[in-house]
């Protein structure tokens, strides 16, 4: 009763009206994607005709972000529309937790997109990969908002894709000779879970479905026909992979197995858009793809060999674009036009105030996000901007960023060495982050360094005591 007068009290009287019913919305996340391994965001090996037909079609942003340069925390950010400096959650492990007793979870008074739109009357759904809270903790999806939820609740489960068990609300669904005869691909489960999902809620009440698809995570694996079309028709060198990745490498074509992973994700996104087609709710319907972080060298991975990051500079686990920067394009047939682009600075704890608007619903108050329905809705001209996007990060030795306008700043290695100093880039005019600017825009870099300072709040969870700061100036390569 508390927590609902909590969330009652966190609403207000709707205030703007979009249609006569709020769209539904399909929210599609991929695990590891990087911003360049899609063709219609530069990739030039892997085959992605839906996703490329799907922003030809709709609305493709070029300077999205996630919520973390890794995955728990992303998801955190996603839910809350609250960036990591204010988040829950803002790490994979706990080592860093006082103890190191186990991954935090979402709390009861945390408020996710979920509930915000069952305000709002949604049906609400969430398929594959959870990293909010494991079994008997307050963040199980059923306990934050979700009426429906299968997949896996533990990251370190959803390494794999031949899985013993998922969870299908608060049961386990048992595939006991799975790992071993290899008959129940999880990508595969998770789809034809969302195509149920859809079918079941395409009449009544607007639903909202979250798909957080595992596919490229590693372990590196997929099916044969998906591999098939890119044996022989690339390069494959001995499995590239961090040390901390050794242990995946099992797969002799890993360069073709990656591929394949990308283009059946591919394949089943324009299986789900499709669908919405054939039900004729695809004007309905508000179809948003995007990444969760950048891409990873772990597992046999090679971001190097695809161009992973594109232009930019780093990748999983780094505060630089390529490790923060990601896909993000929106797809409603007559709502939002053919082959738009923006290049509007957003990030994914914006998706809880721009749903809660389409929903016609208020966001409940301390969250960072600015909603983007003026955008997506062919209002771009009303569209709010941010003053500054923040993330903070404990890999890395310890990481802090700032984005505004064209202004970036990181720092790096401060746990325990709290004067590490600022680098300072504009990405205007380098965007591969390779000329740290701080030692000749001393004023600018001071600026950063205090909106970090600003941005940060206390979080029992982890050892974070960032401390002062300083500005510093060198080159880098890009990675």
């Amino acid at each position: 009763m508390i927590r609902l007068l909590l969330l009652l009290s966190s609403f207000a009287i709707p205030h703007s009206s979009f249609a006569a019913q709020p769209p539904n919305i399909l929210y599609i996340l991929a695990d590891d994607l990087g911003y360049g391994d899609l063709g219609c965001y530069g990739g030039k090996i892997i085959q992605t005709p839906r996703i490329d037909r799907m922003r030809a079609e709709g609305l493709k942003l070029t300077q999205h972000y996630s919520g973390s340069c890794m995955c728990a925390p992303t998801r955190s950010s996603l839910l809350t529309g609250q960036h990591t400096g204010h988040t829950r959650i803002r790490n994979n492990g706990s080592h860093l937790r006082p103890g190191g007793m186990g991954e935090p979870a979402l709390l009861p008074e945390d408020v996710t997109i979920a509930e915000v739109l069952k305000q709002a009357g949604y049906a609400t759904g969430v398929v594959g990969k959870w990293g909010c809270g494991d079994v008997g903790s307050t963040g199980i999806p059923n306990e934050q908002g979700f009426d429906h939820w299968f997949g896996y609740l533990d990251q370190t489960d959803a390494h794999h894709y031949y899985p013993s068990f998922l969870w299908r609300n608060r049961e386990k669904v048992l595939y006991p000779d799975n790992p071993e005869k290899r008959t129940h691909y999880s990508h595969d489960l998770f789809t034809q879970e969302g195509i149920e999902f859809i079918k079941q809620h395409q009449k009544g009440a607007p639903f909202f479905l979250y798909m957080a698809y595992t596919i490229p995570h590693v372990d590196l694996d997929v099916p044969d026909d998906s591999k098939a079309p890119y044996i022989g028709t690339i390069e494959e060198t001995t499995p590239y992979g961090t040390p901390g990745g050794q242990h995946y490498r099992h797969e002799p074509r890993p360069h073709a197995t990656f591929a394949g992973m990308v283009s059946r994700l591919d394949r089943d996104v324009g299986r789900m858009l499709d669908l919405l087609v054939e039900l004729g709710i695809a004007k309905d319907t508000l179809v948003i793809f995007s990444s969760d972080n950048g891409p990873t060298s772990a597992g046999g991975a090679d971001p190097q060999f695809f161009d992973g990051n594109g232009p930019l500079r780093g990748i999983k686990f780094e505060m630089y674009e390529g490790g923060i920067r990601c896909p993000f394009i929106a797809w409603q047939p007559g709502t939002i036009a053919p082959g738009t682009e923006s290049d509007h600075i957003s990030a994914h704890w914006d998706m809880l105030p721009t749903f809660a608007e389409l929903a016609d619903v208020k966001p409940p108050a301390g969250i960072d996000g600015i909603s983007m329905a003026p955008l997506l809705s062919g209002r771009a001209s009303e569209q709010k901007a941010h003053t500054h996007l923040y993330w903070e990060s404990y890999s890395g030795g310890g990481q802090q960023a700032v984005r505004r306008g064209p202004w970036k700043a990181v720092r790096r290695g401060v746990l325990g060495h709290p004067a590490k100093p600022v680098e300072l880039y504009n990405l205007d005019t380098d965007l591969a982050e390779t000329t740290d600017v701080a030692a000749q825009q001393p004023e600018i870099a001071a600026e950063m360094l205090a909106l970090m300072q600003s941005s940060h709040t206390p979080n029992e969870h982890y050892a974070w005591k960032p401390g002062p700061v300083k500005a510093g100036g060198k080159k880098n390569k890009k990675k």
